[in-house]
């Protein structure tokens, strides 16, 4: 049964800074964290590791390939193929996942990286950077949500403060804004506590 104190991050798109709002959350919630598969090097959960100061339990990944591309195609090129079976929430209490890319990523050529969420019931928060065309991306991504009748927590804005997108996006979301992340200069643990205490729920 997932409690209210797991969540699963995912994103607009690919960089939109989930292995930073993860650590953030992780570290609001002192919960374990884990990427269920990592594509490419370096390792997010390195990162996580780093911005937290080691003092976090993180799971290894359960897929850890070498080409940097989508999780489907990165199998492939190393003759594997990956089902929602290989997966299995690890054992504990506070729990972030770290989804690969955005949304409908494929991890196969059926299944989506939205997919894990769903069959786990888990609460989604969605990262909505800032760019140019974000506004379409996250209002494409609310409505995709919507329609799978997700369980979703919230958002969080990622970059320079844009009063103007991100109101558009408050206007069509459902679910409420959990915290707004802003372009960090020198990142380090101490902006990543600041970015902790600042989370809404």
């Amino acid at each position: 049964m997932i409690t209210s104190k797991q969540f699963f991050v995912s994103a607009i798109g690919t960089d939109s800074g989930k292995t930073l709002i993860s650590a953030i959350l992780a570290r609001h919630l002192n919960a374990d964290y884990w990427k269920p598969i990592q594509a490419g090097d370096p390792r997010d959960s390195e990162e996580v590791a780093r911005l937290t100061g080691n003092t976090l339990t993180i799971h290894p990944e359960r897929y850890h390939l070498k080409l940097p591309a989508s999780p489907h195609l990165a199998a492939k090129e190393e003759g594997i193929t990956i089902s929602l079976n290989d997966f299995e929430l690890p054992s504990t209490g506070n729990l972030i996942v770290e989804g690969a890319g955005g949304l409908m990523v494929p991890l196969n050529d059926d299944d989506l990286v939205i997919d894990l969420p769903l069959k786990w019931n888990m609460p989604i928060i969605l990262v909505c950077n800032i760019y140019l065309g974000s506004i379409n991306h996250s209002l494409l991504s609310i409505e995709y949500l919507k329609n799978r009748n997700a369980n979703v927590a919230g958002i969080i804005f990622n970059g320079p403060e844009t009063r103007s997108t991100e109101s558009i996006i408050e206007q069509k979301c459902p679910w409420p804004v959990l915290l707004r992340v802003r372009k960090i200069d020198n990142l380090s643990g101490q902006s990543i506590e600041h970015y902790a205490s600042q989370v809404k729920f």
